[in-house]
């Protein structure tokens, strides 16, 4: 790979080498057919194969069940805060909601617009250190669904065991979809933005469970409804091609090198060795709960901000790119996703280990 850096970057984040490759080729000259992807009709035979195989991909490497339809949309992730609730909650409704941090807030503040929230937990005074565990919060018997955020990519936290309920469950994997196996019978509508596990932005995968698209009321415009674009394969209008292309590409990638019980297992050395690096030291502080640790995101301090910036400087002087971490928490963080290789996390934890001989 040649001049390339390691990118720890929350998202867009790293992609696969080999993708990256091809994507290039294909973006000029789609398979040989001298026409390049992103100039290629959507209703053309060629790009529809390229949906239904990503799709039959995902459904596999997901194992999704076949009363579950995937859904390839626009908008990003932050269009599913209002989607969610506006086809699932409904004037004069409840909704519950776990809140862990920015994304669950933004989803929380959305939701208010069309039904009622309940907040069953929060924790916010901690400076969202932490997930919830079921005897932390109470789902109220009105509520129509429970919405959580699986990874929180600012904090660095990540649900170890996902809620159960028997409520409608609605999730927001946008930063670790594909990281680790999951039981998607469990939920009743998954959303993810593509740009950290599966591709590049501008594309958001829900998948979702068919009874539920007919709950949406009739004064919802046609454009934010599911079933709309359940009904129409994801093509009722011109779909996000050119990601919807690369994820499928990610998923092959994925496919070959094991699946998700190796990448899952990947993701846990990764993050393990990481984090041994930040415990055996006085020197470097994580942010998250060690039982809230997230596999994705791992986010620490410095014993000053002086030195934070330092490190991230010269970090980024060796090729370790991305570290800087979010205003709420400062510090730095280091997105490791299913991509990011795992000698990029032994460089780091080199680098971290004679920074603090430097400057402990």
């Amino acid at each position: 790979m040649p001049d390339r850096i390691y990118n720890f970057s929350p998202g867009p984040a790293t992609l696969p080498y080999e993708v990256l490759v091809q994507a290039a080729k294909d973006i000029v000259n789609f398979n040989n057919k001298g026409i390049g992807l992103i100039e290629m009709s959507h209703r053309s035979k060629e790009f529809i194969q390229v949906v239904d195989d990503c799709e039959a991909l995902l459904r596999e490497l997901l194992a999704i069940p076949q009363n579950y339809k995937v859904l390839f949309l626009q908008g990003g992730a932050s269009t599913q805060f209002a989607m969610v609730p506006m086809n699932l909650l409904g004037s004069g409704k409840t909704a519950c909601y776990l809140n862990t941090g920015t994304w669950a807030n933004k989803a929380i503040k959305e939701a208010k617009l069309f039904g009622t929230v309940d907040v069953a937990y929060t924790s916010e005074l901690t400076n969202f250190d932490r997930v919830p565990g079921p005897a932390d919060y109470t789902i109220s018997a009105e509520a129509e669904y429970l919405y959580f955020v699986s990874n929180n990519t600012i904090f660095g936290t990540q649900y170890q065991n996902m809620p159960e309920t028997e409520k409608i469950v609605v999730c927001d994997m946008s930063s670790d979809i594909l990281s680790r196996a999951i039981d998607v019978s469990r939920f009743g509508l998954i959303f993810a933005g593509a740009q950290k596990n599966m591709g590049p932005a501008g594309c958001t995968v829900v998948i979702i469970r068919e009874d539920l698209l007919d709950r949406c009321p009739d004064t919802i415009p046609t454009m934010f409804r599911y079933k709309t674009h359940a009904d129409k394969g994801s093509m009722f209008n011109t779909p996000p091609c050119f990601a919807i292309y690369t994820i499928g590409l990610v998923l092959k990638w994925l496919k070959k090198i094991g699946g998700l019980a190796a990448i899952e297992k990947t993701n846990r050395d990764k993050a393990e060795l990481l984090y041994q690096a930040i415990d055996k030291s006085d020197f470097y502080r994580g942010h998250a709960r060690k039982d809230s640790r997230s596999l994705m995101n791992v986010t620490f301090n410095l014993p000053t901000p002086e030195l934070e910036t330092k490190f991230v400087r010269e970090a980024t002087a060796v090729s370790l790119d991305g570290l800087k971490g979010h205003r709420s928490v400062g510090g730095c963080r280091a997105s490791i996703y299913n991509a990011f290789p795992y000698e990029g996390v032994e460089k780091l934890v080199g680098f971290m280990e004679e920074f603090e001989k430097k400057n402990g």
